[in-house]
């Protein structure tokens, strides 16, 4: 063994989940864009773990199909406990030392950060078995931390409520479901599992008694934040995992220099970047891999979705997909700029507006009530009220292109394929029929549109 000891994790995933009442199974619930068993997998990588092996059980296919290349997977048969999980997970690592975490996979909130510190734990004290555990205040359902009384920074047993006496249930401190072990001492007492208890089942947490038996030492890290330890095992317990994530995501902004002006009404995704002097508005949700620029003004009620912004950008009461804003750009209210909208600096996008794989230009105007879907806007055009790129013919979508300075009048219908020419200016309810070239600097009017006249020189 090299002197740096090995990390590998296995993660316990095997269970129904059946409280959770869902046709998906427990450990594939989404949970802020990841399934549970997402975050404990990250957690482990980012922990240190060098190898991941996943224990699985109830459609193990299915469960199988999401996981990253590099995770190995065994397959519980039969659910005889969490002691005999790792039991199945041992044929795959015979011949590995060093140490082991294992990990639950419905505990999705243990930090990387607490996992190190577990594990720094284990090794400074040289134990062969540390235990992650918390003091809450309600310890109700978890099994509780029995110190050894002569030397309480160790850990005599680890007793499940269902087995445990008055004076032990009434202990506050409790197993977290997460351990540190030393793989070969784990190996040694693993086979020596009974399930002599109410649910006939082999315990994990009788390893811990077994290994002081034979005069090995049991350490536990304690974690702060009771949260952390949560498991999902409900739908409430689902949402309130949530809640704890997302409050993590705010204070870690707010810390950063974003002002949220409401953090009980705001939701923002873990993987979203917002930057400094940003102001988030009540009722805003910044999901996926949204990232947000410097001193913007997001929201009111305004929903971003991996879309970019840049600097000094307003948004309010509107709704953006898979979009990518410029400096100086403002939105809404009440605009939808779906996925494919490229939008450039000082761009105004003004209420009741939609757009769709587009690319709007430098310094253009859409005032309201308007569509534009797969078109390219020149820089400064002005697209009236009520435009319509009618882009869908019934089979196909088509594109439309306008052109620089181009002033497109009220309730204009652009019938795509066509396009309009540089400063070319539409008359009021003018419908411009699919294969039209509108001539650059010309007046069209009517339906179908026609040339009027050449369009004015610009007064200086």
């Amino acid at each position: 063994m090299s002197k740096k000891r090995k990390l590998i994790a296995i993660i316990l995933a095997a269970g129904e989940g059946t409280r959770m009442k869902s046709q998906t199974p427990k450990v594939l619930q989404t949970l802020a864009g990841r399934s549970l068993l997402d975050w404990v997998l990250r957690g482990a990588r980012y922990a240190g773990a060098g190898g991941r092996v996943v224990v699985l059980g109830h459609e193990h296919e299915r469960v199988r199909k999401t996981l990253p290349s590099d995770v190995a997977t065994t397959v519980q048969a039969r659910q005889l406990g969490t002691g005999h999980a790792v039991q199945t997970a041992r044929a795959g690592l015979k011949n590995l030392s060093g140490d082991v975490l294992v990990l639950c996979g419905d505990a999705p909130l243990i930090r990387p950060q607490t996992l190190k510190r577990l594990l720094a734990t284990h090794r400074r004290l040289g134990a062969a078995a540390t235990v992650l555990t918390a003091e809450v205040r309600a310890a109700r359902g978890y099994g509780r931390v029995v110190r050894d009384t002569q030397d309480p920074r160790w850990v005599a047993r680890i007793v499940e409520e269902r087995d445990a006496s008055a004076a032990e249930r009434a202990i506050r401190e409790i197993n977290s479901g997460a351990y540190c072990f030393s793989l070969p001492l784990l190996w040694k007492v693993l086979g020596r599992l009974k399930n002599s208890n109410r649910k006939r089942e082999y315990y994990l947490t009788d390893v811990v008694e077994l290994l002081r038996r034979q005069g090995e030492k049991v350490a536990a890290y304690r974690t702060p934040e009771e949260n952390e330890i949560l498991g999902v095992n409900t739908r409430q317990d689902l949402a309130r995992a949530g809640s704890v994530l997302n409050q993590r995501k705010l204070q870690a902004l707010m810390d950063s220099g974003v002002t949220i002006w409401d953090p009980a009404s705001t939701w923002v995704d873990p993987d979203v970047k917002v930057g400094p002097d940003t102001e988030i508005w009540p009722g805003t949700f910044l999901t996926g891999s949204t990232v947000v620029g410097r001193k913007n003004r997001i929201g009111p009620q305004t929903h971003l979705d991996c879309t970019r912004t840049g600097k000094a950008v307003s948004i309010r009461y509107s709704i953006l997909e898979r979009s990518v804003l410029g400096n100086y750009v403002r939105v809404g209210p009440f605009s939808h700029l779906r996925p494919g909208t490229k939008v450039e600096s000082y761009v105004v996008i003004g209420n009741y507006a939609e757009t769709n794989r587009s690319r709007i230009k430098q310094g253009v105007k859409i005032g309201h009530m308007s569509y534009i879907g797969d078109a390219t806007v020149g820089r400064h055009a002005n697209i009236g009220a009520g435009v319509i790129t009618a882009n869908f013919d019934g089979a196909r979508k088509h594109a439309t292109r306008i052109g620089e300075q181009a002033f497109l009048g009220s309730s204009t219908v652009l019938v795509a394929p066509c396009s309009i020419g540089r400063r070319a200016l539409t008359g009021a309810g003018a419908v411009v029929k699919a294969g039209t070239r509108v001539p650059a600097e010309t007046v069209v009017v009517g339906v179908p549109a026609r040339v009027l006249k050449k369009r004015a020189a610009r007064s200086r």
